[in-house]
């Protein structure tokens, strides 16, 4: 066994190793950046992090009320004559 030769691979890996986990903290840094930056957006519009899915689901149906009420409001003779 080249013992050298050895080495030199696992010095190569371990160099390989500690970029992919100064890449990986850095990339983790910038996620929580983002978390950071989306929880203040959310705040500044009055919207709790924690209700989210409950806000997506109002906002989906008030969306949906909207459409119906435009739809309804539409002449409809107009839509037939096409």
């Amino acid at each position: 066994m080249d013992y050298e030769k050895e080495l030199n691979a696992l010095r190569d890996n371990l160099e390989k190793a500690k970029s992919l986990k100064y890449k990986a903290e850095a990339r983790l840094e910038q996620l929580n950046n983002q978390q950071q930056e989306i929880i203040k957006e959310l705040k500044d519009l009055g919207v709790n992090p924690e209700d989210l899915e409950e806000e997506i689901k109002k906002l989906k149906s008030e969306i949906d009320k909207l459409f119906e009420e435009a739809n309804t409001l539409l002449p409809k003779d107009i839509l037939e004559k096409k």
